[in-house]
């Protein structure tokens, strides 16, 4: 692929900046990273590694990310009060593919008080598999509550409840009370709002809301909210692995 076709594909800019972008001497690239002034020349772009203007990148083509998603981030490209998470990326990551469906787009939502595992990717059959209901992805939530947990609720959430929007119950695919505050919900569907409804519907109320971890990845203890790291190649094919035996 040709220098400028891989600056673009990555989101560095348009076709024309990335053009400029080597022209001007502000790529490097391969291991020793080295300038490249012409924007013609063709590299393997498998495992290819460059710098732009100092930010040394590598070449994925398709990405795959975990974002550890503070509170009073919105999972929207346009928020209406808080600010998008999608800031908490780098540029490249926001504009790769160019289009007007550019960038990594979030794997499902949480609510701008949620915190916790984030899975982004511009894979649309990737996102379609993990956010698909006939999929049923488990995913975790630490929930801590506001009145003291017992058996009775914990029974409940495990039996089904009916939210007001659908008269078919809703139940957690697992659930226990860690503490005699902290509730931990395995669900498989992803109604609006559900782990607070469900709570709600059994006497209690969520306090906050802590997402740990989807289809078997757990949220990276060493990543800090607001943080972000490619998925492993054996992350990815995990996660696709689990949702086609669920299909």
């Amino acid at each position: 692929m040709q220098l400028q076709d891989i600056l673009f594909s990555q989101g560095f800019g348009t076709r024309r900046v990335c053009l400029g972008l080597v022209q001007q001497g502000l790529v490097l690239v391969g291991n020793d990273l080295q300038p490249c002034l012409d924007p013609a020349a063709v590299f393997n772009e498998q495992g290819l590694t460059f710098q732009v203007q100092g930010e040394r990148w590598q070449y994925h083509a398709l990405a795959y990310l975990m974002l550890h998603k503070p509170s009073g981030f919105e999972c929207s490209q346009k928020p209406s009060t808080y600010p998008s998470v999608y800031t908490l990326l780098p540029a490249p990551l926001r504009q790769r593919g160019g289009g007007a469906a550019a960038g990594v787009q979030a794997v499902g939502r949480l609510d701008q008080d949620t915190t916790g595992l984030l899975l982004l990717s511009d894979d649309g059959k990737f996102i379609h598999r993990m956010t698909s209901p006939r999929h049923h992805v488990p995913k975790v939530y630490e929930a801590q509550v506001k009145h003291p947990l017992d058996s009775r609720q914990v029974g409940r959430l495990l039996e089904g409840v009916v939210l007001d929007d659908d008269p078919k119950p809703v139940r957690a695919q697992a659930c226990e009370a860690v503490s005699e505050l902290h509730l931990r919900l395995t669900l498989t569907e992803g109604k609006y709002h559900q782990v607070k409804r469900m709570v709600a519907a059994v006497g209690n109320r969520v306090e906050s809301l802590h997402r740990s971890v989807i289809g078997g990845l757990s949220l990276t203890p060493e990543l800090k909210p607001g943080d972000w790291r490619w998925l492993t190649a054996d992350e990815v094919s995990a996660l696709s692995k689990k949702t086609a035996l669920t299909s």
